[in-house]
């Protein structure tokens, strides 16, 4: 396959990823509380399978003080995650914060990307992405923790809106390049 083909293939599949990231943005946002449960629990079992790594890979820190240190770290992990398995509800207002936290990085370093990239087409749909991330941070903080049961379904459903939007348009202005 050349490379042409190949980059017209990855453009594909990038556009198809775009689409269907707006699709979920949709749907998180129009069922925000089921989205925040969602997110909760995908997040406790992620904790919960990398605690699990932790400990299987303790042991090959060596020494005996980094293995017990990766197993109590592992156990934390674990714990947090069955916590948030166990009641996803109660758990939204720490992931609420967790999630301001997350948006104002991503925000930062699309910014920081944004201006990195600045005379390549697309340059300035990742400028408007960090902006949109970095306002959405400031409303989680503004509501926290009133509001935490939407708050996240509903951030995370415009977020990743927004993500697939600006990787829509960064896909089609790259395929424009190659065409």
């Amino acid at each position: 396959m050349k490379v042409k083909e190949m980059s017209h293939v990855t453009t594909a599949w990038s556009i198809g990823l775009s689409l269907l990231m707006i699709a979920a943005g949709v749907l998180a946002v129009s069922v925000p509380a089921v989205a925040g449960v969602a997110v909760t629990a995908v997040v406790g079992w992620l904790l919960v399978f990398s605690g699990l790594l932790h400990i299987a890979f303790a042991w090959s820190a060596g020494r005996a003080a980094a293995v017990l240190l990766e197993v109590l770290l592992g156990f934390v992990y674990g714990v947090i995650g069955l916590y948030l398995v166990s009641s996803p509800l109660a758990g939204l207002e720490s992931l609420t914060i967790a999630l301001a936290i997350y948006l104002l990085i991503e925000g930062v370093l699309e910014l920081a990307l944004s201006f990195q990239l600045r005379p390549a087409p697309g340059a300035g749909w990742l400028l408007f992405d960090g902006i949109v991330t970095l306002v959405l941070c400031a409303m989680i903080w503004s509501t926290w923790p009133s509001s935490a049961v939407w708050v996240v379904g509903t951030l995370v459903g415009i977020s990743m809106f927004f993500s697939g939007i600006t990787r829509l348009m960064v896909s089609i202005a790259l395929r424009r390049i190659l065409a």
